[in-house]
């Protein structure tokens, strides 16, 4: 069954999931995060990306004393992230028409071409399409900012949301330090 998907409006937000298929995992080293990362930086603009080339322009105008300015046309902004190793949370405010599936689209495609080229796979990288629940209160917005950024807490601590967190402490250390989350 096709995945419902709210109305995607303009200036409002949005708490994106999108899982590897099957639950695999999309993210297999600290490189693939920094590449996540990246990626979530070059893709949200509404112009053509090669990142290649993109690199090469930058590193020429430098190198020729020019000042280089990247003023983009961006799709979506982007409140928050969180990646963990099979999954990834997004809260985006979509600010162009289309936008954030625009950017999902794009976001997808480049990682999961790079990830695919890293490790010499073929194949859907993604579970399918990306599951949208739009923010409409305060409260909700407030709660699925929190939900995001403690989601990282089953990495160290499984079944905490069944059975209490045992080392508070320790808890807030790995949240405070997990580099692959907007939190910190």
């Amino acid at each position: 069954m096709p995945i419902q998907r709210p109305r995607l409006v303009n200036n409002e937000i949005y708490h994106i999931v999108i899982r590897g298929a099957g639950d695999s995992l999309i993210f297999k080293n600290k490189d693939d995060y920094y590449r996540a990362i990246f990626s979530l930086f070059e893709f949200n603009t509404t112009e053509g990306i090669e990142i290649i080339q993109q690199r090469r322009k930058r590193r020429v105008r430098k190198n020729k004393g020019e000042q280089f300015s990247d003023i983009r046309d961006l799709l979506v902004e982007i409140l928050a992230f969180y990646f963990m190793p099979n999954h990834i949370h997004l809260l985006l405010r979509q600010v162009k028409g289309e936008g954030i599936s625009q950017f999902m689209r794009k976001f997808g495609a480049g990682y999961a071409g790079y990830f695919n080229r890293k490790y010499i796979r073929k194949g859907h990288l993604f579970q399918g399409r990306f599951r949208a629940v739009h923010i409409k209160t305060d409260e909700q917005l407030q709660n699925v900012f929190i939900y995001i950024h403690t989601n990282g807490i089953s990495l160290i601590e499984p079944k905490w949301k069944e059975i209490g967190i045992r080392n508070s402490e320790k808890v807030i250390k790995f949240l405070e330090n997990y580099k692959w989350s907007s939190y910190p």
